[in-house]
């Protein structure tokens, strides 16, 4: 029996990368939802959220405050809730968790600040014995400058010093990942053509960036595929 993952996307470059071999690899069939295309009030996109085998939120340079400028974001956050009500296996990337804890009842809101570049996690007692085990000591690309509190009932998983709710589970099924662990080195070059006036509106230097890339490439594809796959392995009822 073939698998269904569905990834609502927000922005073109900012797709699975990494993920995609993991996921075809344990059998999904993979279709995209491109926000502000797909009409996510239709029942015809709820119904597909709420009835995919597997549903990633990726992320993108908007935030949940922007719902008045950016109207889709409403029934994104409604369409995502229900699925998260009935404990469907999710995942979120940066944007992605943010709209799974809005979804969840929890506050997401801007820092007045950025993180953004390539460093390591600290993880919580509850996240050292978590499927994001084998990051510890990993550089992971960060680049977010809004912060979700943690849902209620859910679990802190990994922190920076800067932003201490970097991930958080709920149950086997529902994982929130405010870092990005999907980046190749190819990836992270268009991110930074892309993103080139916030960089330097951060005084930031893109070749530090692509430095770090190639230097932790190794290291973060190997543990990318080892969390998401663990979490795949050990997800329920699906």
């Amino acid at each position: 029996m073939s698998l269904t993952a569905l990834v609502l996307r927000h922005i073109v470059f900012e797709d699975l990368g990494l993920l995609r071999d993991v996921l075809t690899e344990r059998g999904y069939g993979i279709r995209y939802l491109e926000a502000g295309q797909h009409d996510f009030a239709g029942t015809d996109a709820a119904a597909e959220i709420a009835d995919a085998d597997l549903v990633v939120v990726l992320g993108g340079p908007i935030g949940v405050g922007d719902a008045e400028h950016y109207p889709f974001l409403t029934p994104e956050i409604a369409a995502i809730g229900a699925r998260l009500r009935a404990e469907r296996p999710t995942l979120g990337v940066c944007l992605g968790a943010q709209l799974m804890a809005a979804a969840m009842g929890a506050q997401v809101a801007p820092t007045g600040r950025v993180e953004i570049g390539f460093a390591p996690l600290t993880l919580t007692d509850t996240g050292a014995a978590s499927v994001l085990a084998g990051l510890r000591d990993v550089p992971v690309l960060h680049w977010h400058g809004d912060q979700f509190e943690i849902p209620a009932g859910a679990q802190r998983l990994a922190e920076t010093p800067g932003f201490p709710n970097q991930a958080f589970s709920a149950g086997p099924n529902l994982l929130g990942l405010q870092f990005h662990l999907e980046v190749d080195p190819l990836m992270v070059e268009t991110w930074l053509i892309a993103n080139a006036y916030e960089l330097a509106a951060h005084d930031l230097d893109p070749r530090v960036i692509r430095a770090d890339a190639l230097e932790h490439a190794p290291r973060l594809t190997a543990a990318a595929r080892g969390v998401v796959g663990a979490w795949l392995d050990g997800l329920e009822g699906s």
